[in-house]
């Protein structure tokens, strides 16, 4: 090959790369102007202003301690009658989940009053039997208080038949009370669980056991469906994502979507908490092992269904002794200009339930 050719044959090449990077480019383009024209996407300004909305640097310490020698876990917060109430759970390594019901005047201070459900001995959730409260109001700075729903107020929680500290397979199922701001068993629906693992609809990632559940009331029906579940799953291989149904009657779901909403692609993305600041949907949730230990973080959206997540600083992360393991799990509520934000703590005291707020109390 002489000179001449060399550099045409170089020429040529460079034309040809150089086409194909601005078709991609064009691509890229297009791409972009339909996400932007679509109306899911969230700018970084909007994030940003998230993140300074609920932030919550200063640590409170503990609210909720061991009880009775048993660990407690994922704390969930609403209103009714002036006062708060938490719902939360307890779990041995020798048995497993059990519910009960706390109660404070400020949110700081809290007594214990009984509890919700407890280890029926026979059965699916025979010895797990998790709760969260469901259909609270999303509205943050909102009153908290749970929606009733056909004069009844819903839970869902996670079930299962087998001793021991979340032992697969757990399946979900729902249940409700006439009055929340009173312990007791809550009524469990005789045709539970309504989502299991095995079902034939359970998608990939959702095959080996169903964890905590969020459920909210979309009076707009964006899905078409008034009731709006967010909740991890786990598939064989251990990896955690949150996946979404829907439903008009809170005893029969649908699957939303083939594929997970959150996915961080190892680790576990878990515990959901969904708010409505302004226009945008916030989803609080936890974060481990994809980043070292366990935090809590968020992601926004527009429409339910598309949600972009945040990367920068966490919410709330392991610094102190009594939650130097674990900081995660949250339950964010905003109440007279300050963002309370529970959540797990698992440090040299246990696991217990702490508290970080927006402002030093």
């Amino acid at each position: 090959m002489n000179r001449r050719q060399f550099d045409h044959s170089l020429f040529s090449a460079f034309v040809l790369s150089a086409g194909t990077l601005w078709s991609e480019l064009n691509v890229q383009a297009e791409n972009g102007s339909a996400a932007r024209r679509d109306g899911t996407e969230i700018s970084q300004e909007e994030m940003n202003a998230v993140y300074e909305e609920v932030k919550t640097p200063f640590k409170y310490g503990i609210v909720v301690d061991q009880l009775g020698g048993y660990l407690v876990d994922c704390p969930g917060i609403f209103r009714k009658d002036g006062k708060w109430y938490m719902s939360f759970i307890s779990q041995t390594q020798k048995f497993g989940y059990e519910t009960f019901l706390a109660q404070s005047s400020d949110l700081l201070k809290w007594e214990f009053l009984g509890p919700l459900m407890t280890f029926r001995k026979e059965g699916w959730d025979a010895w797990q039997a998790a709760a969260y409260p469901a259909l609270i109001d999303t509205q943050w700075g909102g009153n908290c208080e749970m929606q009733p729903f056909q004069n009844k107020y819903w839970y869902t929680y996670l079930g299962g038949h087998k001793k021991g500290y979340e032992p697969d397979p757990l399946s979900m199922g729902v249940a409700w009370t006439d009055d929340p701001a009173k312990p007791g068993e809550l009524v469990r629906y005789e045709q539970n669980p309504i989502m299991a693992p095995s079902d034939a609809d359970a998608r990939w990632f959702e095959k080996r056991t169903l964890y905590k559940s969020n459920v909210i009331w979309d009076r707009d029906r964006t899905l078409g469906k008034q009731f709006v579940m967010y909740y991890n799953g786990k598939q064989p291989s251990g990896v955690e994502r949150i996946g979404m149904a829907v439903s008009d009657d809170m005893l029969h779901w649908e699957r939303f979507g083939a594929d997970p909403v959150i996915d961080n692609q190892r680790g576990i993305s878990g515990d959901p908490q969904v708010v409505k600041i302004g226009d945008l949907w916030v989803m609080f949730y936890f974060g481990a092992f994809w980043k070292p230990k366990a935090f809590d973080t968020f992601a926004v959206s527009r429409d339910l269904v598309h949600w972009t997540k945040w990367t920068g600083p966490d919410l709330i992360a392991p610094t102190e002794p009594w939650d130097v393991t674990y900081a995660h799990k949250p339950w964010m509520i905003k109440h007279d200009g300050i963002v309370y934000h529970f959540y797990c703590a698992v440090g040299d005291r246990g696991r217990t339930i702490a508290l970080a707020t927006s402002k030093k109390i």
